[in-house]
């Protein structure tokens, strides 16, 4: 034991000093990570979509129509910013992209109303973004209920009932919705913690393939393996920790930019999210470790690790709900850690889940941790034959 540990003490010291010679180390260790960081900070910094520009064709030119323009307008997400003169004008801002919907109020709007006839308002979405489209439609249609409620509640008093009466007969069953673990629907509070993470991931796998895999390109991979006497497992222990500990430096930075920068609550255990992290960063160098060490190819190995990285998103369900993909495409999802680290945050920000819902996530991650020891025999032999060696 205490061998191995002056053998890992040796390749850390070996490790360290290429580190401060190379600055691909640099920019993927500090340089890449923390522009991310400061950039998804920005671009969140809002949280919640607002002033989102539609068009309104008034054909009616009236007080109401007026009115209900106005109550469109004042709602969080949309902004009336223009006022066309027909559908042609309103479909060339759309293409534009000027837009993202027209809202159409007819002609005789006012007279149906005022005579107790139904009318109608046409809203066109462009539906090209879902987010704004659900946004959207969700405050247009509540300004124009909200307009059509006071019509009804006027009408209802004219003929002697009271409000109250008229809301009764107006709402004979009301639908309460409560917001759970996200109130605003703030956009920071759901991305950052998803943005952040992916762009750690990434760098966190580049950063391990580069280590390893430039001592093949180099030809070095003899020296590594002799600072560590032979031993494949010092050497790869001392070669990582320097990069753990580095990583492991940015995704504390990253936590207090979510928490404290961007205000992410947290209503759980931090711990846990920091377990979880570190989890997390060792479960991709592990991936990563596996990845260079069967393919012995510094190109091909950032290749595959890049696309390996990049599908992360796409099976973590915080775009499409793993719950709805095909049955192959969720287990697929299982083997991704971003897909249970993403889970752990989740439920330790914005749910407050007790510790324990967490731990089979933990446990899954820590799975993955195993993959080098699958390929020490592998990694031996790409370090010690010379046909390895100087491949791009």
């Amino acid at each position: 034991m205490r061998g191995f540990l002056r053998n890992t003490w040796a390749v850390m010291r070996r490790e360290t000093m290429r580190m401060t010679h190379q600055p691909m180390y640099a920019a993927l260790l500090f340089i890449l990570p923390l522009l991310s960081f400061a950039f998804f900070a920005l671009l969140f910094e809002r949280g919640v979509a607002r002033n989102i520009p539609i068009a309104v064709l008034d054909e009616d030119h009236t007080s109401l129509s007026r009115k209900v323009t106005q109550m469109i307008d004042d709602t969080p997400t949309a902004l009336v910013a223009y006022g066309i003169q027909s559908m042609h004008e309103g479909e060339r801002l759309m293409r534009e992209g000027k837009i993202m919907a027209i809202v159409q109020i007819p002609a005789f709007f006012e007279k149906n109303i005022l005579s107790n006839s139904q009318t109608h308002l046409e809203n066109y979405i462009s539906g090209t973004n879902i987010t704004v489209n659900g946004l959207l439609s969700k405050d247009i249609q509540t300004a124009v209920t909200t307009f059509t409620a006071g019509i009804q509640i006027q009408l209802f008093t004219k003929q002697g009932l009271t409000e109250r009466q008229a809301m009764a007969q107006l709402m004979p069953v009301r639908f309460n919705k409560h917001v759970l673990f996200n109130p605003y629907i703030n956009y920071g509070y759901y991305l950052s913690p998803s943005f952040m993470p992916m762009m750690l991931l990434i760098f966190t796998v580049m950063a391990t393939i580069f280590a390893i895999g430039s001592e093949l390109k180099h030809a070095t991979a003899p020296e590594w393996m002799a600072a560590a006497d032979g031993s494949v497992g010092a050497a790869l222990t001392g070669k990582l920790l320097p990069i753990t500990s580095i990583l492991f430096f940015m995704a504390l930075v990253m936590l207090l930019i979510i928490f404290k920068v961007v205000g992410v609550p947290l209503n759980g255990s931090l711990t846990v999210v920091l377990v979880g992290t570190l989890l997390f960063l060792l479960s991709y160098q592990a991936l990563s470790v596996l990845i260079v060490a069967l393919l012995a190819n510094l190109r091909l190995s950032l290749s595959i690790g890049g696309g390996y990285s990049v599908l992360a998103f796409t099976f973590s369900g915080l775009t499409f709900p793993i719950m709805a993909m095909w049955a192959p495409m969720r287990w697929m999802s299982r083997l991704f850690p971003f897909t249970y680290y993403t889970d752990i945050f989740i439920d330790q920000m914005m749910r407050g889940a007790p510790v324990v819902y967490s731990l089979p996530d933990l446990g899954y991650m820590s799975l993955f941790i195993v993959l080098p020891l699958l390929c020490l025999p592998r990694l031996r032999r790409v370090c010690t034959e010379e046909k390895f060696w100087g491949r791009l």
